[in-house]
């Protein structure tokens, strides 16, 4: 799961939904990927990614990812 391809699509895949829909994943709020571990994590590869962007944001790993951005 923690590999290349998928940290690069956590500095650069968009929210598609909800409240925070146009953010960058690693941009989430730890909240808000909290709620999702409560209430379930989308299906496929969305979830998969939101999952270990919070599994990064626990161990205070999210800040490695920042410079993969394409701002």
């Amino acid at each position: 799961m923690l590999e290349k391809e998928n940290l690069i699509k956590l500095a650069s895949i968009q929210m598609p939904f909800g409240k925070y829909s146009g953010r960058i994943l690693i941009d989430l709020p730890e909240e808000y990927l909290l709620w999702f571990d409560k209430k379930g994590f989308p299906n496929g590869e969305l979830g998969e990614l939101l999952k270990l962007c919070l599994a990064l944001k626990i161990e205070g790993l999210d800040s490695l990812i920042k410079p993969l951005r394409r701002d």
